[in-house]
């Protein structure tokens, strides 16, 4: 079942299923929070309550791209839906253009995050934004994936517009293209405990660059699964879902103490379990 909320001008779309303290989960360009999550949801919804918004332009959050797309935007979209909400502070998770929006608010309101865990994720330009416009090119997706196009065709173009995937990823990847860098400085200024999880062949996220990010931020940890690429939490469900056990419970008592006052989860506005 899924619910919507009105933030940041926008009827965002969201699920909501689990019990426990609140975990926020960001979805990757051109899916969904569901998709994206397949193989944690399970894992997690014994320990978590998990809402799982729709990006602009994705899922049933309506948005035309006509209007421009940048990553900042989903920072306010994010920072406006826990507001509404009425999360004063939470988990969050990030995948992809997904862990990009995590960071940009674990920068902006450091003190609102329990935990973040960013995955499929570097701070660096290169090599992300070029094979990002390669493997959002529609021309190439029609030709080379047309599963994947037909699959966009049905869960985007049903809810945002006949077309609208042949203009909403063209429009993510000159995003990620001219997007301002996160330095140093700001991503030392993230201090929930953090977990970076990365693929080992992951060509938008090489080791080195993942490495670098769980050590600039000021309690970070690393996860680099073998024999999987960019699709990380899918292909290694099993590892990446231990590894997460066991992040949440070495960090429980840390997360509990940086739990401000907040409305429970379970009678916050506008949500509804699944």
């Amino acid at each position: 079942m899924q619910t919507s909320i009105r933030a940041n001008d926008l009827d965002i779309a969201y699920e909501v299923t689990g019990s426990g303290p609140p975990l926020v989960l960001l979805h990757g360009a051109s899916t969904s929070g569901r998709a994206t999550y397949a193989g944690q949801i399970a894992a997690l919804a014994e320990s978590f309550r998990m809402f799982m918004p729709d990006a602009r332009g994705h899922g049933a959050t309506r948005w035309d791209v006509a209007g421009g797309f940048r990553a900042g935007w989903l920072v306010d979209d994010l920072e406006a839906f826990v507001d509404a909400l009425d999360l004063r502070t939470f988990h969050l998770m990030g995948y992809s253009m997904g862990a990009m929006t995590a960071l940009g608010l674990a920068v902006r309101a450091p003190d609102r995050l329990r935990t973040l865990v960013v995955a499929g994720i570097t701070t660096a330009r290169d090599p992300r934004a070029r094979v990002a416009a390669r493997l959002l090119d529609p021309d190439r997706i029609a030709r080379d994936d047309p599963t994947w196009a037909a699959e966009m065709t049905r869960t985007i173009d049903a809810t945002q517009g006949g077309g609208s995937w042949l203009r909403l990823l063209p429009a993510i990847a000159a995003d990620v293209a001219s997007q301002p860098l996160l330095t140093p400085l700001e991503l030392r200024s993230i201090t929930a405990p953090t977990l970076v999880i990365a693929g080992d062949r992951d060509p938008l996220s090489p080791v080195g660059q993942v490495w670098e990010l769980s050590r600039q931020v000021r309690d970070g940890r690393l996860l680099v699964a073998p024999d999987s690429g960019h699709d990380v939490l899918g292909r290694r469900a099993a590892l990446v879902n231990q590894a997460l056990r066991d992040f949440y419970r070495s960090t429980e008592s840390v997360a509990r103490a940086r739990t401000g006052p907040e409305m429970d989860a379970a009678t916050s506005p506008g949500v509804d379990t699944v």
